[in-house]
């Protein structure tokens, strides 16, 4: 039994790492910028500019491409995911409206969906060319 628990130590510490990871590029990118830009015509913008968002994603790319291309593949995907989540919920959860919810809801599944997608290229790019079985058999 201890075996057992002893193989999942290293997945389990990937996941956190990401996690943490994830949440300190919100807190960069995202955590400092709360205001609302208010244009002449009365409209409002924000509080996140095009930029900080962009600057985000690449962020989260390149160490869930390198879990990913390492074989940590549900690393990425859930400690990205959980990271992100999190950081939405404590950053949106003033909001008196109660919506904030549907946007933690909405950031938590499209994290999910793109993270699988970039670990799923990443696997598939890492896979030997020709295939494993097919090249053993000959």
């Amino acid at each position: 039994m201890e075996k057992r628990f002893g193989n999942h130590v290293p997945q389990l510490l990937s996941v956190l790492v990401m996690a943490g990871v994830a949440a300190a590029a919100w807190a960069a990118w995202l955590g400092w910028d709360q205001h609302r830009d208010t244009h002449p015509d009365g409209s409002t913008t924000g509080p996140y500019e095009a930029w900080q968002v962009a600057g985000l994603v690449v962020t989260l790319l390149i160490p869930a491409a390198w879990a990913a291309s390492r074989g940590h593949r549900a690393a990425p995907v859930l400690g990205i995911t959980a990271g992100l989540t999190v950081a939405a919920y404590v950053d949106w959860s003033d909001d008196s409206s109660g919506l904030f919810a549907v946007g933690v809801a909405m950031l938590m599944l499209g994290s999910l969906a793109a993270t699988a997608a970039v670990t799923a290229v990443v696997a598939g790019l890492r896979r030997p060319a020709g295939g494993g079985s097919a090249a053993r058999a000959g």
